[in-house]
């Protein structure tokens, strides 16, 4: 059976893509960490080469590269040092208020759906005993059981220790040297199809590195908008809540609704009912408007066509697929997909099978 040249370049970019899909299906466990170390160089790359045109070009690259991921460790350090002592002092007080919130409900939710003909019998004595037994553990002491599970389970431990290690490392090492990567990428294609790859790259390098890059601006503004807004109607937990709101965007509607229900939580248990869902109602409802209206469309913008249901889907089916690793290139993969997708429909309505000639 004889293949035209177009059938053998299908078949032969169709293998390549399915010997990368193994190899990262088999190798994620290893791959994790260089995997991670990628998508960060491809986002903080930008930064360097900014950093580097401010000095005009008199900066070495070795010290913007250094002052660029030393400020980008130090902001999850200070993310990390803010939220454990905020959550090690509050989470033992959301347990205490457990109890309070479960008496409520049988005192005054309980009554208006009985009115309803809806049933409903509360065991508060029950559910204190259950709340008491499963998370009378303080914060400090779980931490202490997490570290012993750790050391009785050594692999682990010294994979997630090792990780932590390698990924500044080759991160550091990615940064220095990301152009002569994408040259050595770059060399690897065939001269006939130089000029449609260099477009093709181009045209995912627009569509990925805006959609990533103003994704992380809109993550940022939001975690400050829910932090400060909680924090003005009272909310002790405003901080950790407010941040986590912000940087759950990432997955669209999901992270939304998640924070939207801990908020909620939070409200219901600090004040009543009514002040809870009308603070709720007023910071997440602004939130979402705020959003949609003026930072998406600003930061992000809408011709990029990552639709959020593309977005889910690809979030999960990649970490379906190929786990945590999975999900670090499904945005990536998605994007190289979306300009693969429109190419070929473009050639497609251009066909003669399309216009029926």
């Amino acid at each position: 059976m004889q293949f035209t040249p177009a059938q053998q370049h299908a078949l032969a970019w169709t293998g390549l893509a399915g010997v990368t899909a193994l190899v990262l299906w088999l190798l994620g466990p290893v791959l994790m960490p260089f995997v991670v170390a990628a998508v960060l160089a491809y986002v903080l790359s930008p930064m360097v080469r900014s950093l580097q045109r401010v000095f005009g070009g008199r900066l070495p690259r070795l010290v913007a590269v250094v002052l660029v991921e030393v400020v980008f460790l130090l902001l999850l350090v200070a993310l990390f040092t803010l939220l454990i002592p905020i959550l090690a002092n509050e989470l033992p007080r959301m347990r205490d208020q457990v109890p309070v919130l479960v008496e409520r409900l049988q005192t005054d939710i309980a009554p208006w759906l009985q009115a309803k003909g809806i049933p409903v019998v509360l065991d508060s004595a029950s559910i204190k005993a259950f709340v008491l037994q499963n998370f009378s553990t303080s914060f400090d002491d779980g931490f202490r059981q997490a570290l012993t599970s750790l050391r009785i389970g050594g692999s682990v431990a010294l994979a997630v220790v090792g990780n932590l290690i390698l990924i500044p490392v080759v991160l550091f090492y990615l940064l220095i040297d990301w152009q002569r990567f994408v040259r050595h990428v770059e060399a690897l294609v065939p001269l006939p199809a130089r000029s449609a790859y260099d477009s093709f790259v181009n045209e995912c390098d627009e569509v990925l590195g805006q959609y990533l890059r103003g994704q992380l601006s809109v993550m940022a503004l939001l975690a400050v908008y829910y932090s400060v807004a909680l924090w003005a109607f009272g909310l002790e937990l405003a901080f950790p809540i407010g941040v986590f709101t912000g940087l759950a965007v990432f997955v669209p509607y999901v992270g939304f609704g998640v924070g939207l229900v801990l908020a909620i939580l939070a409200g219901v248990l600090q004040f009543a009912p009514s002040e809870a869902l009308l603070m709720v109602a007023v910071v997440y409802g602004m939130g979402q408007l705020i959003e949609s209206f003026v930072l998406t469309p600003r930061l992000v913008g809408e011709r990029i066509g990552l639709h959020p249901l593309h977005v889910i889907f690809a979030l999960m089916a990649f970490g379906q697929l190929f786990g945590f690793v999975g999900v670090l290139v499904a945005l990536p993969a998605s994007a190289v997909l979306l300009v693969a997708i429109r190419r070929l429909r473009a050639q497609y309505q251009a066909s003669a099978l399309y216009r029926g000639v």
